[in-house]
Order: structure tokens, then C-alpha cells, then sequence
């Protein structure tokens, strides 16, 4: 059998570990956060294997590549091109849409452009993106943005008073002479006391020369209304100026449905095509899974290869389990699930082979019902030919691995080592905690908390939901559940705050502090740290701060430096004065208990608690831990951490409430299920002070552990949005008369399965 040999891997926190993964087959990585398996697969296998494979182009197309260190490890042998499949959201502006990134737009197009009626031209002009195609008023996009005037004017000023109020036309900026010089107004007058004909040469007069003009002005300068200037400087799609006012503008601006076009993107001649009565917009709006059906239903023997092509494309979005989207829907607005497999879909159709295919965690945002489609998508991938390298925590996904690698025992320095490698069969019996977790036998809440009172959400009509009147039940552990895109998240996320806005509710976006912010400053703890230096050495707290008196003089307390390459991309290496740890060096002389505070910085939580046990700041930690971030470093800055571990860090904060409600969203994102039961822990804990909790997951040992659940479906889109259940555990298990709850499907196949 071909295997990759790895030997010798230290990246991170690996223990000079070697290893073999066989080829052409499923491999899961598991093991608690931070036990490593991110290390060796990400940034170990996959690293080399793209650093390897980006050395192979030309110096013009790695400067557009990204640029990977060298791994830390010896050697790596008989390693594949790599396809790696990350949960890093897509993003794109509003031009990229579903249709557009899984490449079924473009069959779309091939279509109409043949059987469409009348012919209007080829695929191109079908595109939204395209001069010939776009909506000529709102240039592709299906919104125009109209500035609002009184957001834009202060008309209590005058122009000298600076009554125009946008950057670059304030009083002295050289927008502003443009209309003080223009000889139209005066300058001292309120603009509320202008007549219309002044308001309107101020706000909408198109390009010209004033006749009489301030001595000053230019003999080539230009008089043009302040609304046209600024759609033509900054709104513009090739506007360089856009970006550097970006936050400014949203300020000033109101986007709506493009009067032209209607929000279809496309001009008239386009729209005019049709198949069957629908344009190529109407069938881009239509949730996938029904245009799939109508796609069925056209028959065309000459343009059957297209029609086929097209029906295997949408076949396979909807077998990922994403059939309630609509193909002209905006990939920024996708979950990071949804765009891991928006990025599985393209990989389905293409016919290479022999590549090395990794993925990180698929089984996020997903109820178990929609992971079987993963699972035979994976199976698929695998058998035509390729090895798949899989990092997991769900139990249900690291069943199908033909291998299975078990990193730990713990985190941090205690990780990093290969606790197991072998089949599913023999891991039940291994020491690690995926092996302990998996010999168990699976419990459920028999006794749950009953409630007194409820908090009504009275019906709830918001996207796909269907008039919901639901009770959730106050201080008790509620948990909503339901298929993906089935509307739990629009119930509890969405209309639940917006009835109670005293809702708080603890999500995985990101932490909106400085890109500085580390974890000690967010729990607040960095000036008691600074303080025991100060107080040990007899010198200034600021010294100890990498943002104030001790930063690095060369990389101003980053760590890192930029190095231009010109014509290849930016290389940032470690700052060679501080050596990356953003501190001046001249700091590192005053030690606090034998370590600098760049040492310090360095500490893992677990290793923090044990150096500030007697610290009236340790508590932190303590609880850092309990919420499974033990491994991670105190001066970690808070950018680098994932959705998981930033909601989780939001937690710590809710801790000594009261009386609260509180919503989490999937809280189980990126956890092994030993520190799943840490997780449950502290929700009984914020339950036992009083708080009502409300947790959104799909995770089975969360789920069997509620005091109530809520099941929302039955399906995804326009088939969910109904209320399918509601109650204890054991009713919902005794429930065989309510079939159409994938959920009690799932739980009691999951509760057998031990």
C-alpha cells in the first residue's frame, strides 16, 4: 500500500513525531483543541504540499499565491497535489454570488444562450458581470445606492461653516474650493436659506465651466453638483477612492432594488430570453432543488449534453445539502459550513485524480441527517482514487475513516503526540480521550428541569418560517435544533431579540477590539501582569507593554516584519530584533518568577494557571480552561482565534450574571466531545444563577442533555419553518407517532450506537 511518510514534525506544539497515512483512503485526525492534529495536517502536510506545489509556477503567479513558510519537520515523502477545503468563509464582494462560485451559473448561461427565446447572444452576455449583459443603471449589481441628503448636509451651516459633511469637503479641503471658488453662492449663507435654484446647482448641476468664477480657479477646473462628484469619485466600480471611505459612505448612502432592472442584474435584451416563460433571473432566484425540477421537466434532443451537465451540477448542491439556496444569492452572506461545501461542489464535478484532498472539521453547522450527505460525498471524492485527510471531532464522521490518527493526550505541551493510529474498532479500546469517549455507553436527561413560566415568540413569519408561536421555557436549558437552513437560527437569532431585545446573545463573530488585543487584555488581567513585573524590578508598568514604552523599536510590537520582493508577493518573517515576540529586548533583562514577559506571553492558560496560583487574576483561568481554551497562549492575539474559541471566550463574561437570557449558536463548533461535557458544565452553571439559556446545535450529546427541546423543520428552506416538536428528550424519543422529526431519527440512532 503507498503511504505519505512523515518524519520528524515539530511545528507548533508536535513532538518530533513520525508517522505513516496510507493513500487513497479516508484518514480522520482527532483529539482534544489544541492537541495538534491542526498542526500536523494543516500546517504540516498541507503546508509543505502547497509550499511544494507553489515553487513549480512562476515568479508572477506565486507573487498571487499565497506564501507559506517551511514546515518544521524533516522530511515528508511521496506527498500529492493537495486540495485544501477550509471553513474560512468566502467572502467576495457582491458581484460573487452561489451560482457564481459553484460554476452552475455558468451551465445556466450555456443554456440559454441555445434554448432560449429569442436568441440575444452567446453565454457571455448572460452574465451580470459582463458590459454587454450587466443592467446598464445599476452596472450588474441589482441595487443602486442613493445618497441621502440630509445624512450628507448640515443645513444649519453654512459653506464656510462646513456644511457639507463628507471627508475632502470639509472647510479647507481642496472638494470643498470647488464650491466656495465656483462664484455661485455665498459662502456665509445658511443652506437652508438657499433658493431651489441654488440648491439645486449645489446638489445635481452636471460638468461645466462657471462663468464667473473666484480669480483663483483653475483655467481647466471644472463646476460639477455635489451628489454627481461623489457617485463619480467614489461609487463608481473602478473607484480607487471607495475603500478609503468605505465607512464613510455607508454614513451618507441608501442602497434599494434597482429601479431598471428590479434586483434581476441584467438588462432588458437579456431579460427578454426566455425558457418556458422564465428568464435566466427568475430561474437564479428560484431556491436550487426546484430549479433542478424545472430543469427536468425541459426536454431538448439537440441541447441534451447541456441540459444533463447543468441537472448534474444542481444534482450535487443539493445533495451537499444545500438545495434552499438560490444560485444568485451573495457568497458573503454564507456560513462558514455552507462554504466549505459550496467549495466540496466544484471539486464533485471535475475528473482528476490521485490528489490529496483535506478538510477541516466538514461536520460543522450540520444536523447528523445533512452529515450522511457529507459522508457520501467524502465517499465519493475517496473513490476516485484520492486520499482524503479529514481533522474531526464528530463521532458520526470519524466512523467512515478507513485510518484514524488520535492526537494528544492533551493540549498545548501536553499534546502533540500520537496517542492512537488504527481502525474505529480498536480505538474504543485505546487510553486517549476519543478512545475513553467512544467505550462509554450514551445517557440521556431523564429528569430534566421543569419550568414555571415561558417567554413567548408570537408568530414569527421572518424568511422561511411559517407564523411560529413557540414557548421557551425560562431558567432551563433549552436547546433548538433542526436541518440545516431548516429556520432555528432566524427563529432564536433574529425574531427572538427583536421581541426581547434584553436578549444577549453569545455568537462567534469576531471580537470587535484593536488587532492588537491579545487574551489577556480582554479578559483584563494585562495591567496586573505588568504590575508584578514593575513591582519585582522597581521600573514603569509601560515598559512591559508591547503597544507602549516597551514595543520592539524596529517592528513597533508586531513580531513581524514585511520584506518586499517587487515583482513576488510580501514575505512576513519574524521581526529579527525582537525575534518575534514584539518586545524591545532591552525588557527581556527584568524577570518576574525566573521568566521575562515575553516568556510569559508564550504561557499556555494551563501553564498560566499554575505560574499565578497565588494571583487574584487566576480565576481567569481557571475558567479559560472549563470552556476547553487551555491550550491556547495568554498573548494570543484575539484575530488569530476561531468562531469556536471566540464564542466561547464571549462566555466568560456571562459567567456571574443574573437573570439573563441567553442564545448561543452552536456552541459545540470545534470541540471533541470530552470537552463537550466541560461545555455542558458551565451552561448548568449560568442555569444555577438564575440565567435562561437557549442554545442553537445540532451536536446529539448536547441535545440529550437538554431540559427542552424545540425541533424546527421538517426540512431545509421553503420545506422547513414549521414548529415539528416540542418538549423533554424523552418525549421526543417516545414520539414514533411524529415522523418528520429527523432529529428524534438521529437521536435514537445515536443512543443505540455506543
Amino acid at each position: 500500500m503507498k503511504k505519505i511518510k512523515i518524519s520528524g514534525a515539530r511545528q507548533n506544539n508536535l513532538k518530533n513525531i513520525s508517522l505513516e497515512v496510507p493513500k487513497n483512503k479516508i484518514t480522520v485526525f482527532t483529539g482534544i483543541s489544541g492537541s495538534g492534529k491542526s498542526s500536523l495536517v494543516f500546517e504540516t502536510i498541507g503546508a509543505e504540499a502547497q509550499r511544494q506545489i507553489n515553487e513549480t509556477q512562476n515568479s508572477f503567479v506565486r507573487n498571487r499565491l499565497a506564501h507559506l513558510g517551511v514546515a518544521d519537520v524533516d522530511k515528508i515523502e511521496h506527498l500529492n497535489v493537495p486540495v485544501i477545503i477550509n471553513q474560512k468563509r468566502l467572502g467576495g464582494n457582491a458581484r460573487s454570488t452561489v451560482g457564481t462560485a459553484t460554476d452552475v451559473y455558468a451551465a445556466l448561461r450555456l443554456l440559454f444562450s441555445r434554448m432560449g427565446k429569442p436568441f440575444v447572444g452567446y453565454s457571455n452576455v448572460f452574465s451580470f458581470n459582463h458590459p454587454q449583459g450587466m443592467c446598464p443603471v445599476c452596472e450588474g449589481l441589482g441595487y443602486t445606492s442613493r445618497i441621502n441628503t440630509d445624512q450628507l448636509f448640515d443645513k444649519n451651516k453654512s459653506l464656510n461653516e462646513g456644511a457639507i459633511r463628507f471627508p475632502t469637503f470639509q472647510t479647507g479641503g481642496y472638494r470643498w474650493l470647488r464650491y466656495t471658488m465656483a462664484g455661485y453662492f455665498d459662502n456665509d449663507k445658511k443652506l437652508k436659506d438657499f433658493s431651489d435654484e441654488e440648491w439645486n446647482l449645489l446638489l445635481h448641476s452636471e460638468e461645466h465651466k462657471p462663468k464667473h468664477p473666484d480669480k483663483e480657479w483653475g483655467k481647466t477646473m471644472q463646476y460639477i453638483g455635489v451628489i454627481p462628484r461623489i457617485e463619480r469619485d467614489f461609487l463608481k466600480k473602478d473607484s480607487k477612492e471607495y475603500n478609503l471611505r468605505k465607512k464613510d459612505l455607508q454614513k451618507i448612502i441608501e442602497s434599494g432594488s434597482c429601479p431598471d432592472c428590479r434586483g434581476k442584474r441584467l438588462n432588458k435584451k437579456v431579460l427578454s430570453c426566455k425558457i418556458e416563460g422564465k428568464d435566466i433571473a427568475d430561474c437564479a432566484a428560484l431556491p436550487i432543488d426546484e430549479l433542478l425540477l424545472f430543469i427536468q421537466s425541459l426536454s431538448s434532443g439537440s441541447f441534451e449534453t447541456v441540459l444533463n451537465e447543468l441537472m448534474r451540477k444542481l444534482e450535487n448542491v443539493v445533495n451537499i445539502g444545500l438545495q434552499y439556496l438560490t444560485l444568485d444569492r451573495a457568497t458573503n452572506t454564507l456560513s462558514g459550513g455552507e462554504s466549505q461545501r459550496i467549495k466540496m461542489v466544484k471539486h464533485l464535478g471535475n475528473s482528476l485524480e490521485d490528489l490529496l484532498y483535506i478538510f477541516d472539521e466538514p461536520s460543522i453547522g450540520l444536523h447528523p441527517k445533512d452529515l450522511d450527505h457529507i459522508s457520501s460525498i467524502i465517499q465519493q471524492i475517496k473513490s476516485k482514487g484520492n486520499t482524503v485527510l479529514i481533522v474531526e471531532h464528530d463521532p458520526d464522521l470519524i466512523k467512515i475513516a478507513d485510518h484514524i490518527v488520535d492526537m494528544g493526550p492533551l493540549s498545548g505541551s501536553k499534546g502533540g503526540e500520537i496517542v492512537y493510529e488504527g481502525s474505529f474498532e480498536e480505538l474504543k479500546k485505546s487510553e486517549g480521550k476519543t478512545g475513553q469517549y467512544f467505550s462509554r455507553k450514551r445517557t440521556y436527561k431523564t429528569s430534566p428541569r421543569m419550568a414555571t413560566d415561558r417567554i413567548m415568540i408570537r408568530e414569527a413569519n421572518l424568511f422561511n418560517l411559517k407564523n411560529i408561536t413557540v414557548g421557551i421555557p425560562k431558567n432551563i436549558l433549552s436547546v433548538v435544533t433542526g436541518v440545516a437552513g431548516s429556520g432555528k437560527s432566524t427563529l432564536i437569532s433574529k425574531v427572538l431579540p427583536k421581541q426581547y431585545p434584553e436578549a444577549r446573545i453569545i455568537d462567534q463573530s469576531p471580537i470587535a477590539i484593536s488587532s492588537r488585543a491579545n487574551l489577556l487584555t480582554y479578559l483584563g488581567v494585562s495591567d496586573d501582569v505588568r504590575n508584578l513585573f514593575a513591582k519585582s524590578n522597581g521600573v514603569s508598568n509601560k515598559l512591559f507593554s508591547r503597544n507602549s514604552e516597551g514595543a520592539c523599536p524596529n517592528c513597533k510590537g508586531l513580531g513581524i516584519e514585511k520584506i518586499d520582493l517587487a515583482f513576488m508577493e510580501d514575505v512576513e518573517e519574524p521581526c529579527e530584533v525582537c525575534h518575534g515576540s514584539g518586545f524591545n529586548p532591552e525588557v527581556l533583562q527584568f524577570k518576574y518568577k525566573d521568566k521575562n514577559i515575553a516568556e510569559v506571553m508564550s504561557l499556555t492558560v494551563e501553564d498560566a494557571l499554575d505560574f499565578f496560583e497565588n494571583q487574584g487574576f487566576s480565576g481567569h483561568f481557571n475558567l479559560l480552561t472549563e470552556l476547553g481554551l487551555s491550550y491556547m497562549t495568554v498573548g494570543q492575539r484575539l484575530n488569530t482565534f476561531s468562531g469556536g474559541e471566540r464564542q466561547r471566550l464571549k462566555l466568560t463574561k456571562e459567567l456571574n450574571g443574573k437573570n439573563n437570557l441567553l442564545v448561543l449558536d452552536e456552541p459545540s463548533t470545534g470541540l471533541h466531545p470530552s470537552d463537550t461535557e466541560n461545555l455542558m458544565t458551565i451552561l448548568n452553571k449560568l442555569i444555577d444563577h438564575g440565567n435562561t439559556v437557549v442554545v442553537i446545535e445540532h451536536n446529539l450529546d448536547i441535545i440529550s442533555q437538554a431540559d427542552w427541546v424545540i425541533d424546527i423543520g421538517p426540512g431545509a428552506g421553503k420545506y422547513g419553518g414549521e414548529l415539528i416538536f416540542e418538549g423533554t428528550v424523552e418525549q421526543l424519543l417516545a414520539d414514533e407517532t411524529n415522523k418528520r422529526s429527523a432529529t428524534a431519527a438521529y437521536l435514537r440512532k445515536h443512543l443505540e450506537n455506543h
